[in-house]
């Protein structure tokens, strides 16, 4: 099993360091041709304006659509935002996810934190939240697997698994499991 980290802007190492405790190879994804070398796709958090500038100038877009609707993906913060059908007050990225999605929504840098939640067939996960967004509303297709009080900040729609929070900044592998048991799952069914 390979996981690919598209590696053009944000916590990519993180998610690198992350797998590698789980004993599975990664590949730092930099140009389109190598989404045809992995098993699953991982968008990392970061900056998600920054990374749709770097996704165009590379020529990405369609080669990441196409794999997002075909191999299993997992969006962390940012890459939830990349992600999501309809972004308040922002266009749209990769648009796969049906979900309207909030940047930002739990406020600045200063109002990082941290939580335990419990996620749906996972149970509690430690996660951290640094201008997390998250989800306003969810399509018939999605599925809400966590929540942080109120707001939706874990979701699953097929193959496709996204969180608010940052999983690979703790030492809590859980949700990292979750998503190598769906790339297996998918393997299996190829």
């Amino acid at each position: 099993m390979r996981i690919g980290i598209l590696a053009l802007q944000g916590s990519y190492f993180d998610h690198q360091n992350y797998f590698s405790h789980l004993n599975i190879e990664t590949v730092l994804v930099k140009e389109p041709k190598q989404l045809e070398e992995i098993d699953g796709l991982v968008l990392p958090g970061g900056e998600s304006t920054a990374m749709r500038r770097l996704i165009d100038r590379y020529q990405f877009m369609d080669k990441l659509k196409e794999f997002c609707n075909k191999k299993p993906v997992f969006g962390t913060c940012a890459g939830m935002i990349l992600l999501s059908k309809v972004i308040v007050d922002n266009p749209t990225h990769i648009g796969v996810l049906d979900v309207r999605v909030k940047r930002n929504a739990f406020g600045r840098q200063v109002n990082s934190f941290e939580e335990t939640i419990n996620i749906e067939g996972i149970g509690n996960v430690e996660g951290v939240y640094i201008r997390a967004p998250y989800i306003e509303l969810v399509g018939d297709k999605v599925q809400i697997i966590g929540k942080h009080n109120d707001s939706i900040v874990a979701v699953r729609q097929d193959n496709i698994l996204a969180t608010s929070f940052h999983p690979e900044l703790t030492e809590d592998y859980k949700i990292g499991n979750y998503f190598i048991n769906m790339i297996d799952k998918h393997k299996k069914e190829e």
